[in-house]
């Protein structure tokens, strides 16, 4: 089991240094272009790349930042809750969130799978094949319901979750 929970522990730390990754190359991208407008050059495709790098970032953090106590949670009222009320509030809640999570995403998958199979290109100057960053979309969305399904199988047999709890609480 311990080998698992570093497993896991390193998945969602790795997809975190990815979001991260991909934060820089927004910026990369966005100074890049900056840079050739003033020199007088084209850059075609940097609004579109960068737009893929935003929902690569976006999904890739999903998983860190939920067991870090980033997403929202309505903190005030599961304090307020008697303890068997909170765990079961908790418990329903990751529930929905653990379907809902496989079911994003099985779908962004069949998406993408579909992008790739019809050799689907974006519509902008890159004429980037549009499963490549979609990818990125399944891969996070994957994670995240790891994450989901791993914090509600603690939660039921242990009676805890795995998020860190933020300095806000």
């Amino acid at each position: 089991m311990k080998v698992l929970r570093r497993g896991l522990d390193g998945l969602y730390l790795l997809s975190g240094i990815l979001a991260a990754c991909f934060l820089i190359a927004i910026l990369t991208l966005i100074v890049v272009q900056m840079v050739a407008r003033w020199t007088g050059e084209i850059f075609p495709g940097a609004p579109e790349y960068a737009g893929y790098s935003m929902a690569a970032a976006s999904f890739l953090a999903f998983a860190s930042a939920l067991n870090h106590g980033s997403h929202i949670r309505v903190s005030i009222l599961l304090n307020a809750l008697p303890a068997r009320a909170c765990l079961v509030l908790n418990t329903w809640c990751f529930a929905v969130g653990t379907v809902v999570s496989w079911y994003v995403a099985y779908y962004a998958w069949r998406f993408t799978y579909w992008s790739w199979k019809f050799n689907d290109i974006s519509q902008g100057q890159d004429a980037t094949m549009l499963w490549i960053p979609q990818s990125t979309m399944v891969i996070g969305s994957i994670i995240l319901a790891i994450a989901l399904t791993d914090n509600l199988i603690s939660l039921i047999f242990t009676g805890r979750d795995r998020i860190q709890a933020s300095s806000i609480e």
